[in-house]
């Protein structure tokens, strides 16, 4: 069995390519929930629903996220009665949170809930929660701490950043799901998938548990930049890395994540720092990163599994 941890865009890319070849039953996709949030009334599991959504084949991939063919009735009704329309819902999205929503009040865990929404999906493989406890991801600018998404969405990223934080981590236990894939006996490897280090895969590791059980397990645990060429493949990333103070490339990504990896998937253009992070007792091998379609998440999936069974097999 696989143990994929993901979060955001790239996280969803890679999740599908797996799913797409490995078993039903070898694959476990673990999710960041620090960035879900109460809004509107409504419980939203942003990366939840963007792994969702790509592995039933119905993401909206021209923005990266909701769903295709969505409509913007609600949104627009909203923001004409003067409510707050920045965090934008599609119809058909909206109905997603809305059960969500009313399962979890009726005593219904987001894992429970998650399993339901995936089954009516046609989501085969499955996709877990990071924890059924809420964990809030902060931001820390000069002015403020934010809530995540007031960051991100609202902010779009705007103020610097100096530090982040997981509030409830400290109290949150990895879900039943994850923790049974963490401790199954037959647990191939974990691959953290090319996420934002910071605010999508820290969450997950920042679970005591979780952690734990990972350092204590004999099998490999690789990771997929998503640096390239200097660049982030999506989103903030390489933004937060300069005003953390971080090496803003794949080797700084690799430094960042440490000794938990046993291998380090680099983008060809960056083949250079391969010897770098092989000082830090990292594995690496070159590949193209880079997942514009479907077949190039395959191929990288391929790729990955390829290379942690090789790191298998040298133990």
């Amino acid at each position: 069995m696989i143990l994929a941890l993901a979060g955001g865009v790239g996280g969803a890319k890679l999740a599908n390519g797996l799913a797409r070849v490995v078993d039903t039953g070898g694959l476990v996709i673990a999710v960041n929930t620090g960035d879900d949030f109460r809004h509107l009334g409504l419980h939203i599991s942003p990366d939840l629903d963007t792994v969702m959504y790509n592995l039933a084949g119905q993401n909206n991939s021209e923005i990266g996220w909701g769903l295709a063919g969505e409509t913007w009735n609600f949104m627009t009704a909203l923001g004409w009665l003067g409510g707050p329309d920045w965090f934008k819902l599609g119809d058909k999205d909206l109905a997603t949170h809305i059960e969500r929503t009313r399962r979890m009040v009726a005593g219904e865990t987001l894992s429970e809930v998650t399993a339901a929404l995936c089954a009516r999906f046609g989501v085969a493989h499955k996709v877990v929660p990071m924890s059924d406890e809420i964990v809030t991801t902060l931001v820390r600018t000069k002015d403020r701490w934010l809530p995540f998404q007031e960051y991100f969405v609202a902010l779009r990223c705007e103020p610097e950043v100096s530090e982040f934080r997981f509030s409830g981590v400290d109290l949150a236990k990895s879900s039943p799901g994850l923790r049974a894939a963490l401790e199954s006996n037959v647990l191939r490897g974990i691959v953290i998938c090319p996420s934002n280090p910071f605010v999508s895969i820290d969450p997950i590791l920042a679970i005591a548990d979780v952690r734990s059980l990972i350092t204590a397990r004999e099998v490999p645990v690789v990771a997929v930049s998503p640096i390239v060429g200097g660049r982030a493949i999506k989103g903030p990333t390489l933004k937060m890395m300069i005003e953390l103070g971080i090496d803003p490339s794949a080797f700084g990504v690799a430094r960042h994540y440490g000794s938990i990896l046993d291998g380090f998937i680099i983008d060809h253009i960056d083949m250079s720092m391969s010897q770098d992070i092989e000082t830090l007792g990292i594995q690496v091998i070159a590949a193209d990163v880079v997942m514009k379609n479907v077949s190039d998440q395959e191929r990288l999936a391929g790729v990955t599994l390829e290379f942690l069974d090789k790191i298998r097999e040298r133990r």
